[in-house]
């Protein structure tokens, strides 16, 4: 099997996991924030397939997910503030990762922090330009709400990415599904 084949097939079950994913919070809006279940499947996507397939199941899972089951709801500007947020996820994380000549978990961790902060960031940047194109009175995008919701109430998501993905990633070094070279 070519590897784009195989990074398409694999984009492709990325993009399912995180679709489905949050099915596992029983779709409560608020207990799936503080998650984050659609980020996991992104950033090991970014890993497994690179920055082109991490970009396209990051922007895609978000507008699907909404589209389909109407989560994360409303479509505008929340799916499309994730859509802009997951999108950064998955290129950082393999851009970042890229450059690691050794692949380990330091390697993973090294590329997980900075693309989950650029995330935020573009969640953030993203959410107050649309609010602030939808006109003055829909602008309530604050300071206190981008720390709070992009990263206090996000903790345990936060917390649940720096362990699970650095453990999948192993899980994929060990089985031998994953080089530990850069080539």
């Amino acid at each position: 099997m070519s590897k784009n084949l195989k990074n398409l097939c694999l984009a492709a079950m990325f993009m399912a996991v995180g679709i489905v994913l949050p099915f596992l919070t029983g779709n409560i809006p608020q207990f799936g924030r503080y998650l984050c279940p659609m980020h996991i499947p992104v950033m090991l996507c970014g890993l497994v397939c690179g920055w082109h397939y991490g970009l396209a199941v990051g922007f895609i899972t978000p507008i699907v997910r909404c589209l389909l089951f109407n989560m994360p709801t409303p479509l505008y500007p929340n799916a499309i503030g994730m859509a802009f947020e997951l999108a950064t996820y998955g290129v950082c994380i393999a851009l970042i990762y890229s450059l690691f000549k050794k692949k380990n978990v330091l390697a993973v961790y090294g590329s997980l922090i900075p693309s989950m902060l650029a995330g935020r960031l573009v969640w953030g940047v993203a959410r107050a330009v649309m609010l602030g194109l939808s006109g003055p009175e829909t602008a309530s995008f604050s300071y206190t709400y981008f720390i709070t919701a992009g990263f206090v109430e996000a903790i345990p998501g936060i917390v649940l990415q720096l362990i699970l993905i650095p453990i999948v990633m192993e899980g994929l070094f060990r089985a031998k599904l994953m080089p530990r070279t850069a080539g």
